[in-house]
């Protein structure tokens, strides 16, 4: 009963403070607005090609000659634009004075491209439909023979039997800049629970309400524990709303699991005031919170708070990202999110709540080596 009074009386606490609260809800926010949407274009895999527009000098005849008229017609609904070459023109000045994406020779004997280096993305999609077109020309040339009636329909798509079946995949769900932000900063604000944490003993010798808690009825272990949960219930509750925020006012996407994204979370914030309070009675005063707040802005910074990270194959870099608590919850998070993958967050919370119960256990040790908390 002591313990839940001494939480109740932490959450209380925090939740009078309204400046901090404020302070510890507004900043992951405006940070999630302004670096989602400067940032939009470096999560965006969408390109827009317009403009390709292809000479063609077509001198082949029969089976050949209807095949390409076929394909034409499909290609231009796709936005490519043919033309037949006249006499006054030549193919190859064309497209090298930047006139056209490509320019096509058709003979009976095949197709000769030729490409603009000005325009190498758009160059290459014509080859590779040109490819395919003759991939499937040598295939229906091998079933049909010389039966040219039927040309026609196989590369219309207009016949009932499907020589070659092609089937569209839909890639894996991608985090866009607004999703990342989300997240990171959700992560980052767990991570913020080790500076608060710091402050729990702290404040009340400062405020000289060390000894009235000494002198209660409450033993020293059940301080310790009402004080531990109570700071993590608020930094749960702080994360919670965080997250609500993000998925009805950005639209920020979530997943699927949301119990095993709320573990991951909750076993992040128990490491984090687990080794706020560690560092608390290891270290004094200024150089306490000092060691916090450099650490927790390193781990923001190498565990991808500001900005995508990614493993470099070595090096001090690689070693710093790896070592964040921040880059374990991300990385974590991002796999259950988007790949359905649950051994990440399985292995983030195991090490999330190794760490958190040496470091629990260590404060405990030396609070109980003290006279006062």
């Amino acid at each position: 009963m002591n313990i839940l009074s001494i939480a109740l009386k932490e959450i209380k606490h925090d939740f009078r403070d309204r400046r901090s609260l404020m302070f510890i809800l507004v900043f992951p926010i405006v940070l999630m607005l302004i670096l989602g949407l400067t940032l939009s274009n470096a999560f965006s895999s969408d390109t827009s090609i317009e403009g390709i527009t292809v000479l063609v000098k077509d001198s082949s005849e029969g089976m050949l000659a209807q095949a390409f008229q076929e394909f034409e017609k499909g290609v231009e609904q796709s936005g490519i634009r043919f033309e037949n070459i006249t006499s006054t023109q030549n193919g190859p000045d064309e497209v090298q004075q930047n006139r056209y994406t490509a320019y096509v020779e058709v003979t009976n004997q095949g197709l000769k491209l030729y490409g603009n280096d000005h325009s190498a993305v758009e160059s290459n999609i014509v080859q590779g439909m040109l490819s395919g077109f003759t991939d499937k020309y040598n295939a229906a040339s091998t079933v049909l023979g010389t039966d040219a009636d039927q040309v026609g329909l196989i590369f219309s798509g207009s016949t009932g039997t499907d020589y070659i079946k092609e089937t569209s995949v839909i890639a894996d769900r991608r985090p866009g800049s607004t999703d990342y932000y989300a997240l990171a900063m959700t992560v980052m604000l767990g991570m913020w629970g080790a500076m608060a944490a710091g402050r729990l003993i702290r404040s009340e010798i400062v405020q000289g309400t060390d000894t009235r808690l000494v002198a209660s009825p409450a033993r020293k272990s059940e301080i310790f524990a009402g004080k531990v949960l109570g700071s993590i219930v608020i930094n749960m509750l702080c994360i919670l709303i965080l997250v609500l925020f993000s998925k009805l006012v950005f639209k920020a996407y979530w997943g699927e699991y949301p119990v095993m994204v709320g573990g991951v979370l909750l076993s992040e914030v128990i490491m984090a005031v687990s080794f706020g309070l560690a560092v608390s009675y290891l270290l004094q005063g200024a150089a306490s919170r000092s060691v916090l707040l450099i650490f927790v802005q390193l781990a923001s910074f190498f565990g991808g708070a500001y900005f995508p990270v990614t493993d470099s194959g070595g090096g001090a870099m690689d070693l710093a990202v790896k070592l964040s608590p921040i880059r374990w919850a991300n990385h974590a998070l991002t796999e259950l999110i988007y790949s359905g993958s649950t051994s990440a967050a399985w292995q983030a919370m195991g090490l999330n709540l190794v760490l958190g119960a040496v470091l629990l256990i260590t404060a405990a040790v030396m609070m109980s080596r003290r006279e006062g908390i």
